[in-house]
């Protein structure tokens, strides 16, 4: 047989059971010694993170007000970012010209950049700002 230090044998019990200390298994114990029914990480309460506050900084800025912004990759926090201040701020004109419009936002997914301002309400281009956002 082999020995066990007591702290070997809380990992071991921790492993099988979920807990990830040392102090969740002796609480345990504890509640079981009374005859009290361990229910261990079984409840999700749900909350809402504080805002926090940010500030976002376009690449470009046309004389005519419009804003934009250029992307080769378009990840998950600047979709986020983008939705967030397009919903703070509906009365500033910012959008998109990518290097390619219809790169897949990820590899599990057929949406598009192009799809997804569509989506949100962005005007988009590929490579270069079309002259008609510059003129208007």
């Amino acid at each position: 047989m082999t020995y066990r230090t007591p702290a070997a044998k809380l990992v071991e019990v921790g492993i099988r059971e979920g807990f990830r200390s040392g102090l969740e298994e002796k609480v345990a114990d504890q509640l079981r010694s009374l005859g009290v029914e361990v229910e261990f990480e079984q409840s999700k309460i749900k909350y809402v993170k504080p805002a926090r506050n940010s500030t976002y900084t376009p690449d470009f800025r046309l004389p005519n007000g419009i804003f934009i912004e250029t992307k080769g990759r378009f990840v998950t926090e600047d979709r986020q970012k983008h939705i967030l201040v397009k919903a703070q701020h509906p009365d500033i004109d910012i959008r998109f010209v990518f290097s390619n419009s219809r790169t897949r936002i990820s590899k599990t997914s057929a949406t598009t950049y192009a799809d997804w301002c569509k989506k949100h309400g962005f005007l988009f281009a590929d490579k270069t700002i079309p002259l008609d956002w510059i003129k208007s």
